[in-house]
């Protein structure tokens, strides 16, 4: 439902990774992230991208176009999820964003905003697309406003009918590659009908007793949250004082600037991530897109399930008669450091999505967030106020937060208010007047053997959250 219903911000056709934890069972991550496309290519080579600065969030370069799309992976990885561990069928699960699609759903705030920048850039680059996001007159249409995709509810009836090989095999599946490859990208059908789920062991970590479960190697989110927790290990802390904000700056910078010169770049990331942790262990670190969506859940027999889904900033193309918005996920300058076309086709692109579970004594907690390199700040800090602090769920993402920035040579301090401390002269420091979306917007769902069902959305972004009996 999020995926289809929130333009501009995530789309169907771009990646996801969704974390499982059944009761007694090990926790598992299943690898639907986007990929390096060009299966069967041959010798032909796709054309450049088209190289775009939006304004939003203080200045992004991207790039977009058919030649920034990579191989989708996020429908995979949903129904390689609902096979192993869903009771629901198919067309079941698909029925209410099919309505939704079919009789319009209103445009979120996030949506919005992101689309004040790029709504003619980007998504002006197909007619049927621009034509559900703007009025005849070109004008974006209203925050609230009804938006009905052409032809999406129909591309969701097939997937619903067929199961994912309508998209990856199926009429859907020739219409993207057709439209990429006429338009100059790299993707092809064989990319799509290659393309497999990864099921990975998740990466996993203990904080004052909780069993916490990421997202492992290759991606990176996973590995940068981990890391920050184990600095925080056996770190006694009632509040945060001007001392404990001076470490978690002093952390964040430490880990950030390691996946940044380090993760970024590697080759092997699974031996590199090694020695992250290991540094995080002893005590050696602090000497040292946008456009995601996320959702959680949990029920009463302890199964948890914890999905982060991304498509860039979008490429803008829609192939004729899908309704598909198509990921710019090759073009997001900010996480391919390593230029993709060194990388065979079929490698899984780097990743900051970070969808955590985590267990403890009959509870089961469930949470992630959007936000590009904000995601696993934003999920550390939530889970020292409510593993650490005592924090009640709600208090605990609403609690401010700071971030790291390094840009080259700066190291920029992010801090929403409510955050007064005086950090170090290492620091340029930026102070938000007021709560926002940049700050990621962590969703997390509880269960507790003793108190039943708890649930939590973010006041930064529209979250919703619901219980059913």
């Amino acid at each position: 439902m999020t995926m289809n219903t929130q333009p501009g911000v995530c789309a169907l056709a771009g990646g996801a990774f969704v974390t499982v934890w059944a009761d007694g069972a090990s926790p598992i991550t299943i690898d639907g992230n986007v990929a390096v496309p060009g299966l069967g290519n041959g010798s032909s080579v796709a054309s450049a991208g088209v190289p775009l600065h939006l304004g939003y969030g203080g200045g992004v370069d991207t790039v977009v176009g058919a030649a920034s799309v990579a191989a989708p992976g996020s429908l995979a990885a949903l129904e390689t999820a609902s096979q192993e561990f869903g009771v629901l069928r198919w067309d079941r699960l698909l029925a209410p964003v099919i309505r939704a699609a079919t009789e319009g759903f209103p445009l979120p705030s996030a949506c919005h905003y992101y689309l004040r920048y790029s709504g003619t850039p980007i998504f002006g680059r197909s007619p049927d697309g621009f034509e559900a996001l703007h009025h005849g007159d070109g004008s974006l249409r209203a925050q609230g406003s009804c938006i009905r995709v052409p032809h999406l509810a129909d591309s969701l009836a097939a997937i619903a009918r067929e199961g994912s090989r309508a998209f990856y095999e199926g009429d859907i599946g020739v219409r993207i590659a057709q439209h990429v490859q006429e338009a100059g990208g790299a993707l092809t059908l064989a990319d799509l009908r290659d393309y497999r789920a990864i099921v990975r062991k998740s990466l996993s970590v203990e904080l004052n007793g909780w069993q916490i479960a990421t997202n492992p190697p290759p991606a990176v989110g996973g590995a940068t949250l981990a890391a920050m927790l184990l600095a925080f290990h056996g770190r006694v802390m009632r509040r945060w004082d001007p001392e404990s904000l001076d470490y978690l700056a002093r952390v964040q910078r430490a880990v950030l600037s390691y996946r940044r010169d380090v993760l970024d770049l590697a080759e092997d990331v699974a031996a590199e991530v090694s020695v992250l942790l290991d540094r995080a262990r002893s005590g050696q670190l602090t000497g040292a897109s946008s456009s995601t969506v996320h959702t959680s859940a949990v029920d009463d027999a302890r199964l948890a399930c914890s999905i982060t889904a991304s498509s860039g900033y979008g490429s803008g193309e829609m192939p004729a008669d899908t309704g598909l918005w198509l990921n710019n996920c090759l073009g997001e300058l900010e996480l391919n450091r390593r230029d993709p076309d060194a990388l065979s086709p079929g490698a899984r692109l780097p990743s900051n999505m970070a969808p955590t579970i985590a267990r403890s004594h009959g509870s089961v907690l469930s949470i992630g967030t959007p936000g590009a390199d904000r995601i696993t700040t934003a999920l550390h800090q939530f889970l020292i106020n409510y593993l650490l602090l005592g924090l009640g769920l709600d208090e605990a993402i609403a609690h401010p937060r700071m971030h790291v920035e390094i840009r080259n040579d700066r190291v920029i301090l992010a801090l929403e208010p409510g955050l007064s401390f005086l950090p170090g002269e290492e620091f340029s420091v930026t102070r938000f007047p007021e709560m926002g979306m940049y700050f990621g917007g962590v969703g997390a769902a509880l269960f507790d053997e003793r108190r039943g069902f708890e649930t939590a959305a973010d006041p930064r972004r529209e979250g919703a959250t619901y219980v059913s009996s």
